[in-house]
């Protein structure tokens, strides 16, 4: 966000992705940011993390419900000219505090030439932060799900799981179970049992590079016996992850293409260095296209809806040689 001429005169709101919490992972940019802070909003274990260095501060602590209140509290100090920062775990616009704050902002009547300036300085998610830990799980495409019901109606979430299950995302599961909300992750592995494997490796990391950090593994069938709280993240392998000396890794696909023998690349009959696979979009519409089967045989084989079936065997082909080069 740009911030206005008249910047002098107004404050600014600055929303700090603390990161995992550990010091060690702040970004320049985060320590900077509180350093040059009138005041710091935040719920009270986010402010926790960061007491050293905020002595000194007005500090304005709120509990885990009141994000709004957080945000209308950051408003006004910036109204009175203070510089704020309002402090989320993680990064602030994953499950954070960034979008409660442009509503609440918006609400108001702000703009971003209104004077106030707004920044947003991004830090690690729990997604990113609990991959590190349990080795390199998101490697090929992934999602995050908050288990949370508290503001979005169990249906929705449960659509989510679905979808994501038998699209074969590796899954981050947030907030997945509290004292009174325990039935969700119950749900959640009923979900993906009937999309996965029972023995799908599942990462759960609780507290992650904090003082009472906890790193358990076990399988999508034996989830339920884990110990699984709200400071835990649950990862959910696809297919093709596994574990392997105590690490759990997701591949990124190059044994679709290439053979490593002998400490040396060899690629495979029909496929080409930096080019799509012959699997990929043009060879698949091309081998589609010349089945001569049915758009219900073709839809049932591939597990893709019938009319985009339908459609894809009307496509026209892009010419030889066009299709992406992308690959690394």
């Amino acid at each position: 966000m740009n911030a206005s001429a008249n910047t002098a005169q107004h404050g600014k709101i600055m929303l700090v992705g603390l990161g995992p919490g550990s010091h060690d992972h702040l970004t320049v940019r985060a320590r900077t940011a509180i350093a040059e802070a009138d005041t710091v909003i935040g719920y009270v274990t986010y402010i926790r993390l960061v007491a050293d260095l905020i002595e000194g501060k007005e500090v304005i602590k709120k509990s885990m419900t009141e994000e709004l209140d957080r945000a209308i509290e950051a408003l006004e100090r910036a109204r009175q000219g203070k510089k704020v920062a309002l402090v989320s775990s993680g990064d602030a616009g994953v499950y954070g505090m960034a979008g409660p704050t442009f509503e609440v902002l918006f609400q108001a009547g702000w703009t971003p030439d209104s004077g106030i300036e707004v920044e947003i300085v991004p830090g690690a998610s729990a997604i990113n932060t609990c991959a590190a830990l349990v080795g390199a799980p998101l490697t090929h495409d992934f999602c995050a799900i908050s288990l949370s019901d508290l503001l979005t109606p169990w249906p929705t979430i449960a659509r989510r799981l679905d979808a994501v299950a038998y699209a074969d995302f590796v899954v981050a599961l947030y907030n997945p179970k509290s004292g009174r909300r325990t039935q969700q992750i119950v749900e959640a592995q009923r979900l993906f049992l009937r999309h996965r494997d029972p023995q799908t490796p599942v990462a759960i990391v609780k507290s992650g590079f904090r003082p009472k950090q906890r790193i358990e593994f076990t399988t999508l069938d034996k989830m339920g016996e884990a110990d699984i709280g709200m400071l835990s993240t649950v990862l959910i392998g696809n297919s093709n992850t596994f574990i392997k000396h105590g690490l759990m890794v997701t591949p990124r696909g190059y044994a679709n293409k290439y053979a490593i023998e002998e400490g040396e690349r060899n690629t495979y009959a029909g496929e080409q260095a930096g080019r799509s696979l012959s699997t990929g979009l043009s060879g698949w519409m091309a081998t589609i296209q010349e089945s001569g089967k049915s758009v219900a045989e073709l839809a049932a084989e591939y597990r893709l809806p019938e009319e985009y079936i339908a459609a894809v065997l009307q496509t026209e082909l892009p010419p030889e040689g066009e299709e992406n080069a992308l690959e690394g």
